[in-house]
């Protein structure tokens, strides 16, 4: 069964959450999963593509925009639609910056959920927390400092 983790940040603005989602990246495909960025829009994905090159000065996140040429041949990709193709290869995870939850979430091996005190993260996954919960995933908190 898919495991659900919260990150929530103590921080109210969507840079703050987005940057800690480049940190988180970075820590989960560490650990050999094929992760998927899953966000909102395309202004987002190219947002967050252009931070995954610039969060760290001295790390390198190689990554793709999901339908992009390069996309099967990285671990980390992002996109807005279409979950990615199964991985035989590694476990998969989701890192959901979405409002809502994908239908397809389930695919996946862990999904990553980060909230922070922006009051529209804060309502939409409150409503996340509680669909998984009725659904019978195991869900985790992980309360972050500043």
């Amino acid at each position: 069964m898919t495991q659900v983790d919260f990150y929530i940040l103590p921080d109210t603005t969507l840079e703050a959450r987005l940057d800690f989602a480049c940190r988180l990246a970075e820590t989960i495909a560490g650990k050999g999963f094929r992760l998927h960025l899953h966000v909102e829009d395309e202004a987002m994905a190219t947002d967050l593509d252009e931070r995954l090159w610039t969060f760290r000065p001295d790390a390198y996140l190689p990554h793709a925009l999901l339908g992009s040429d390069m996309a099967d041949s990285v671990a980390v990709t992002i996109g807005w639609q279409q979950p990615p193709e199964p991985s035989p290869e590694a476990p998969m995870a989701l890192l959901n910056l979405d409002p809502g939850i994908p239908e397809w979430f389930s695919r996946f091996e862990r999904v990553a959920e980060i909230i922070n005190q922006h009051q529209h993260v804060l309502v939409a996954k409150r409503e996340c927390w509680q669909t998984y919960k009725q659904r019978g995933y195991p869900v985790k908190a992980h309360q972050l400092r500043g």
